[in-house]
């Protein structure tokens, strides 16, 4: 049976998924790229750069496990780009050039219509404008068999945990603080929707947890 997946999913030791004011130069908001430093010293990120080298262990297996296994993705719109409000023009594509490293169908939720990109290597951007539970019924019918993951960011996770449809979450908490930011857990009762702790492992770089229900 498909299940719905938050992978790889970083977080600050203080609960925060991305630092604030969040822009072209500042993707991940300032100070959010720290969160992933255990992913890319990885092998599998290099390798998703086209480079050679990276480490191996564990935390290139958790690294290899975030994406590997998924037949559709979900993203919210500020993953795809710090555009805001109507579309201007098609121009933007999304942050990763001509060949993003999804490979599937990547449905994107906004408020705001758009054709579908289709990119290189198999990834096609698809815009859903009716909601998370539409964004779903979409990617559960084109990954068939396989599980889709909610890839980001912390409102489009936190909106998805409190409609009760996620199955399972891989959390690498990363040793920095942040201050301030978008808080991934704020108000929200992860026993009470079913959660418990199934997997941990610890690294230099990174806590990895994984709860399931």
């Amino acid at each position: 049976m498909t299940k719905v997946i938050v992978s790889g999913f970083s977080l600050s030791i203080d609960g925060y998924g991305a630092g604030p004011d969040q822009s072209l130069e500042n993707p991940l908001g300032k100070g959010g790229e720290t969160l992933h430093t255990w992913m890319i010293e990885t092998s599998m990120f290099h390798e998703m750069l086209g480079k050679d080298g990276g480490s191996r262990g564990v935390d290139n297996d958790y690294a290899t496990r975030s994406m590997e296994g998924f037949g559709a993705f979900i993203l919210g719109r500020n993953m795809f780009g710090p555009i805001r409000g109507d579309w201007p023009d098609e121009s933007w594509k999304g942050w990763w050039g001509d060949n993003p490293p999804y490979h599937a169908p990547t449905f994107i939720l906004t408020q705001y219509p758009r054709d579908p990109v289709e990119m290189k290597g198999g990834t096609v951007f698809h815009f859903v404008t009716e909601g998370v539970t539409a964004a779903l019924e979409r990617a559960r019918a084109a990954a068939g068999d396989r599980n889709v993951k909610i890839g980001g960011g912390v409102s489009t996770v936190r909106q998805y945990l409190q409609a009760g449809l996620v199955d399972e979450i891989h959390l690498a908490i990363s040793p920095v603080v942040l201050g301030r930011g978008e808080a991934l857990f704020a108000g929200i009762d992860l026993p009470a929707l079913g959660f418990s702790v199934t997997e941990t492992a610890a690294t230099e770089a990174a806590t990895h947890i994984v709860l399931a229900r």
